[in-house]
Parts: C-alpha cells; structure tokens; sequence
C-alpha cells in the first residue's frame, strides 16, 4: 500500500494554495477598494451639505491646501469613478480565481477518489 501522493495531485494541490494566496490578496485588495470608495462617498455627501462658497481644504499628502469646493468635488467624483472600475476589475478577478479554484478542487477530489478505487 502507497500512501505517498501522485506526482500530479501534489502539484494541483501546490497550485490550489497559489491560488488561495492569489485569492487572500485580492480579497484584502477588494476591502481596501471599498473602504476607499465609501470614504470618497462620505466626502461628496458632506460637501454636497456645504454651501457653494464654503471654504474646503484638500489633503495632498500630509499637507491641507486651501481649495474650491468646485474643484475638490470634481476631483471626488473622478476618484469615485476610478475606484468604482477598479473594485469591478476586483470582483471579476475575485469570481475567475474561485471558479478556478472549485475546478482544481474537484479535480484533486476526482483524482484522490480513482487513486482509493484504484487502492
């Protein structure tokens, strides 16, 4: 009796945990994007409440620079928008690497039950 795993399935399993790692960064990734979206959406919301010649700061780096609120809303909804593609591009690399890991997955389990039969 073998129990020593075939060359193949140790690889398939070597490359379901890549794809795990693969699917952790993407996940932390996707959290990121959407704590910065929100962010970006609370931004609009509260300068939306200000009036139109309201003075607004913008934060570049550590430093707060004196702005228009015109412009600082034109720079929230191009931030949104590139966010917005961004967490998309995201969730369809999310949805491929877990389809691609239920495919592995089955084939490691469809190779370990011939590998019992065969037994």
């Amino acid at each position: 009796m073998n129990n020593e795993l075939p060359q193949q399935v140790q690889h398939q399993l070597a490359q379901l945990q890549q794809i795990q790692h693969q699917a952790q960064v993407i996940i932390g990734q996707k959290t990121k994007m959407e704590l910065m979206l929100r962010e970006t959406e609370q931004a609009q919301e509260e300068l939306e409440k200000l009036e139109k010649d309201a003075v607004v700061y913008k934060g570049i780096g550590q430093l707060l620079i004196k702005s228009e609120k015109t412009a600082v809303t034109e720079d929230l909804a191009e931030k949104k928008e590139v966010l917005s593609v961004r967490l998309k591009t995201l969730e369809k690399q999310e949805q491929k690497i877990q389809e691609k890991f239920q495919q592995l997955q089955n084939q490691i389990r469809t190779a370990l039950g011939q590998k019992e039969g065969a037994g």
